[in-house]
C-alpha cells in the first residue's frame, strides 16, 4: 500500500529554531537534519519531504507577499502531496491560516499550520508533539481520500478549523482558541477524529490560488470615550477600502450623531465597512439592541461569530473581485470556507 506523501514547508518560527552550541543564540533549524533531530518522525506511516522559505521570517514580519510564497508551494505540488504542514510562527499564525482558507479554492487535502512556544532543541519543548502529530494528522486517509479537506491549525494536542482560531495565551502552550467553532480533532492516547465537523465538500473543479488580495483596509476597536477625530481620519485614510469595526457585544456601538453619520458618509462613498465583535465569544446579531439597528440601517455589514482575523483575510480577499457592493456584502455574510456560523 502506498504511503501518503506530505510536504513539510517551513516559513520560520520558533518551532524552526535550535541554540548555537557556542553562543546560546536562536537560529533557524536546518530542516535537512530534521531526522537526526526528531527520530520518531521515521515511525510515521508517511514519506517526508521539506521545503524552505529562502530567508526563514518571524512570524511578526508575516504581509501578503509570504502568504502568496505558502499558496504557490501548494500549487506547484498538489498533485505530488497527499498533504501539507506549515511550520509558521504562533503570533501571526491564524491569520495565515485564515488568508490560506480563502486562497486556496477548491482545497480537498489538508494543510495543516503548526508551531511552538519553545524551539524544537529545548529540552521541554512543545515543538515535537505538535510537529509529529500534525504529520499524522495529515496523513490520515480513508480508501485514499484524505479526511481532512481543509485548512487547519493544531496546537497542544487540539485541531482546529483554521479561520476559526485566535491566539489567546503568549506563555502557555494552549495558546490558541476557536471560540465559535469545535475542535476538529484531539490527540490523546488515540487520535480522536469529530468526523462530523470536518469539511467534505467535493469540488468539479481543480485547485485554483486566489492571490489578489487587497490591503487597503483597517481595523478599528471602539472604546468608550472614542473622539469623531479620530474616526474621521481613519475613515479618510487615502486609499481605504475596507473597515473591520470591533464593536461591543453582540454589534452594538455609540448613537453619536457624529459617529453614525461619519460612518453613513463613508459607506455612500463605497467603504465597506464589517461589525465584528470585540468579545472572545460569540457574534454580531445586528438589530437586537437599538444600539446596533442604527448600524444595520446605514448598511455596515455582519460579521456575524466570525473572528477579527477571518475577517481581515476574508475582506482583503473579496477586495480582490471587482464586484458590486450588494455582492460584496452577500459573499461576506454567507459562510464560503466554514468561517462564520
Amino acid at each position: 500500500m502506498r504511503k501518503p506523501n506530505i510536504l513539510l514547508i517551513y516559513t520560520g518560527g520558533t518551532i524552526g529554531m535550535v541554540k548555537d552550541a557556542d553562543t546560546g543564540v536562536l537560529k533557524a533549524f536546518d530542516f535537512d537534519s530534521l531526522l537526526v533531530r526528531i527520530p520518531e518522525i521515521r515511525l510515521l506511516e508517511c514519506v517526508i519531504e521539506t521545503v524552505s522559505f529562502e530567508e526563514p521570517i518571524d512570524s511578526s514580519n508575516m504581509n501578503p507577499i509570504y502568504w502568496e510564497a505558502m499558496a504557490k508551494i501548494i500549487e506547484a505540488n498538489y498533485e505530488k502531496f497527499d498533504g501539507f504542514v506549515v511550520l509558521h510562527g504562533s503570533d501571526t499564525m491564524s491569520y495565515s491560516a485564515s488568508v490560506l482558507s480563502f486562497m486556496l479554492e477548491n482545497l480537498e487535502k489538508p494543510v495543516v499550520f503548526t508551531g511552538s512556544q519553545l524551539p524544537i532543541g529545548d529540552l521541554r519543548t512543545d515543538a515535537k508533539e505538535n510537529l509529529i502529530t500534525s504529520i499524522q494528522l495529515a496523513s490520515l486517509h480513508n480508501d485514499r481520500i484524505p479526511v481532512i479537506r481543509e485548512v487547519c491549525l493544531y496546537f497542544e494536542y487540539k485541531l482546529y478549523r483554521g479561520n476559526r482560531t485566535t491566539k489567546i495565551n503568549a506563555e502557555h502552550f494552549e495558546a490558541f482558541d476557536s471560540p465559535n467553532y469545535p475542535t476538529l480533532a484531539e490527540s490523546g492516547v488515540h487520535l480522536k477524529i469529530n468526523d462530523e465537523l470536518l469539511r467534505k465538500e467535493k469540488y468539479k473543479e481543480k485547485l485554483i490560488v486566489r492571490t489578489q488580495l487587497d490591503t487597503n483596509i483597517g481595523v478599528l476597536k471602539l472604546f468608550p470615550g472614542i473622539s469623531e477625530p479620530l474616526v474621521q481620519a481613519i475613515l479618510n485614510t487615502k486609499g481605504l477600502r475596507g473597515l473591520i469595526i470591533e464593536t461591543y457585544g453582540s454589534g452594538n456601538a455609540t448613537t453619536e450623531k457624529w459617529f453614525i453619520d461619519l460612518l453613513e458618509k463613508a459607506i455612500n462613498r463605497g467603504l465597506h465597512v464589517i461589525n465584528v465583535t470585540q468579545c472572545s465569544g460569540g457574534g454580531v446579531i445586528m438589530g437586537k439592541y437599538d444600539t446596533s439597528s442604527q448600524l444595520e440601517h446605514i448598511g455596515i455589514i455582519s460579521g456575524k461569530d466570525i473572528t477579527t482575523e477571518a475577517a481581515v483575510a476574508k475582506l482583503m480577499y473579496l477586495l480582490g473581485y471587482n464586484i458590486s457592493s450588494e455582492e460584496f456584502q452577500f459573499y461576506f455574510e454567507k459562510s464560503l470556507r466554514g468561517e462564520m456560523t
